[in-house]
């Protein structure tokens, strides 16, 4: 890459990265998506090869990687990505929200973005009470609600390092009750294969997510990878807040036999409950009988 430019930030509001420089792929027979990622506005990449047909190959700052439109990017170099994770990021935290050229609900729409997304913030009740002045990731300005901002916890600098940053946990109690909450703000979501937004969230995206919010960067697939900092333990040792592993799905334990999870099965689509009780209404034979593994970060 020219000048080093060997790092991005994601500009669109939602951008797909896929297995490569390809939209779609065949699979029995039938024309399927490739999509295996999403990355959200304000998001930092590492660009680690060259523009392919468009795409470009990518290294997110939770160690995924895949190829992205270059044009949902802004390339810049080291330096300028380091200035972007330092410049007050905070996270966007309501489902879909607007960011406006005035601080008035009647100001022009410039962006619609959806939970997890980062915006630099200006100033704070700027020019009118509970409205934040914020700048997106391609530099321009606009207005969007307090109330829609969320202290950012987690660390991209691992873009740079190479490695995955983790920020420390100091009472397990108080997290577990905090990642389990930020799972729930997600009930009702479509599923969306590779997504991970208000949008649309898969399973494992709904899990490395709510993790993430809460400044803790778990592997995005539904398996245990060494590296990251979720472990086995034995399965009657689950409490709140630990993850469930099924054969290519994932969810997230909330206590009392019941789960959290993004699934794509017909009638009950999307982020809803379920249960390992048999005796419930929201039991599911088929994931209890394989559940293999129960994963947790303490």
């Amino acid at each position: 890459m020219e000048n080093c430019m060997n790092w991005g930030v994601v500009t669109k509001s939602i951008s797909t990265i896929y297995e490569g420089a390809f939209t779609e792929k065949e699979r029995d027979g039938q024309r399927v998506s490739a999509i295996a990622d999403e990355g959200l506005h304000g998001m930092l990449v590492e660009i680690t090869g060259e523009e392919e047909e468009g795409y470009v190959p990518v290294r997110t700052f939770y160690g995924y990687t895949g190829y992205m439109p270059m044009a949902d990017l802004c390339p810049m170099s080291r330096e300028r990505a380091m200035c972007w994770e330092d410049s007050n990021l905070w996270i966007v935290s309501g489902s879909c929200v607007d960011v406006v050229s005035v601080p008035k609900v009647q100001g022009v729409r410039l962006k619609v973005l959806f939970r997890g997304s980062l915006v630099q913030v200006v100033s704070w009740d700027s020019e009118e009470v509970g409205w934040a002045r914020v700048c997106l990731a391609d530099g321009s300005l606009g207005y969007m609600r307090n109330q829609y901002l969320w202290e950012k916890k987690f660390s991209q600098r691992g873009v740079w390092e190479r490695q995955v940053r983790q920020i420390p946990v100091r009472e397990e109690k108080r997290f577990r009750e905090a990642v389990v909450e930020t799972a729930k703000t997600y009930l009702g979501t479509q599923y969306r294969w590779g997504g991970r937004s208000t949008a649309g969230i898969d399973c494992s995206g709904l899990t490395s997510v709510s993790y993430m919010l809460n400044g803790i960067l778990i592997f995005r697939d539904a398996k245990i990878v060494e590296g990251y900092p979720v472990h086995e333990i034995q399965k009657a040792d689950r409490k709140p807040g630990d993850l469930l592993y099924f054969p290519g799905h994932i969810a997230m334990y909330v206590g009392e036999g019941r789960y959290l999870h993004s699934t794509g099965k017909v009638g009950s689509g999307g982020v809803v409950y379920n249960s390992l009780d048999p005796n419930s209404a929201e039991y599911r034979k088929d994931l209890a009988d394989s559940l293999y593994a129960v994963g947790s970060i303490f």
